[in-house]
C-alpha cells in the first residue's frame, strides 16, 4: 500500500470524525457508507457544463445529441475504411463480422442483431449474396426460414478489411483513456440492454 493512499485514508477518517462528532471510528459499515456519499457529493459538485445549460437544456438532450453526432462520425470513419473495397456500405462488413463472430443465423436474427429495419436488412443480405460473401439455405425445421452463413470469399474479404475497421473504431474513441473507455462501455451497455429489452417491434 502506497504512502499517499494511507495519508488520504487518514485524512478521510479525520473528516468522518469531524462530521459525525465521534471520538473514534468504530463502525466500518457506517464509515464506508459515509465515504460513498462523500464521493457522490463530490461528483455532483463537478457537474460538467454544456451548450444551452443556462437556458434549461437537459442532460438527456445533450446525451441524445452527442450519440447522434458520434454515430455520424463513426459512420464516416467506417466509410473511409472500405474505400476501394467490394463493399457498398460499411453495414455489409458489419453483417460479415456478425456472422463470423456468432455463426450461422436466420435472416431475421441477423437483421435484428444489427438493429436494422427489415427492408434495409434484406437489401444488405441480398447484396452480400450477390457478391458471394454469404449464402443462404433453408432452415431444417422450417423451409420458409432462411439460414445465412458466411462464405470463404466473405471470410477472405473480412480478413483484408477488418484491420481498417479496427483503426476506424480507434479513431472514434481516440481521446479516451483505457479507464474512461471501460466506464463508457458500462454505461453504453446499460443503455443498449434497456432498449433491447423494451423494443416493441422487431424486423
Amino acid at each position: 500500500m502506497s504512502y499517499r493512499l494511507i495519508k488520504d485514508l487518514v485524512t478521510l477518517v479525520e473528516l468522518y470524525r469531524q462530521s459525525t462528532e465521534l471520538s473514534e471510528v468504530d463502525d466500518m459499515q457506517t464509515f464506508l457508507q459515509w465515504a460513498l456519499n462523500q464521493e457522490e457529493s463530490t461528483s455532483e459538485s463537478q457537474e460538467p457544463n454544456w451548450l444551452g445549460k443556462e437556458l434549461g437544456r437537459s442532460p438527456e438532450s445533450v446525451i441524445n445529441t452527442c450519440l447522434v453526432h458520434l454515430y455520424r462520425y463513426a459512420r464516416q470513419h467506417a466509410k473511409e475504411a472500405i474505400i476501394d473495397s467490394e463493399f457498398t456500405t460499411s453495414d455489409d462488413l458489419f453483417y460479415l463480422i456478425t456472422l463470423s463472430a456468432h455463426g450461422n443465423m436466420t435472416k431475421t436474427a441477423l437483421i435484428k442483431h444489427n438493429v436494422h429495419d427489415k427492408s434495409v436488412g434484406i437489401q444488405i443480405i441480398n447484396r452480400l449474396i450477390a457478391g458471394d460473401f454469404v449464402e443462404q439455405s433453408d432452415a431444417a425445421n422450417d423451409k420458409r426460414n432462411k439460414i445465412i452463413q458466411i462464405t470463404e470469399k466473405g471470410r477472405a474479404a473480412l480478413d483484408i478489411h477488418l484491420n481498417n475497421m479496427r483503426q476506424a473504431s480507434k479513431k472514434v474513441t481516440e481521446p479516451l483513456t483505457r479507464s474512461e473507455k471501460l466506464e463508457l462501455i458500462k454505461l453504453l451497455v446499460k443503455l443498449e440492454d434497456f432498449h433491447q429489452q423494451n423494443r416493441s417491434t422487431f424486423p
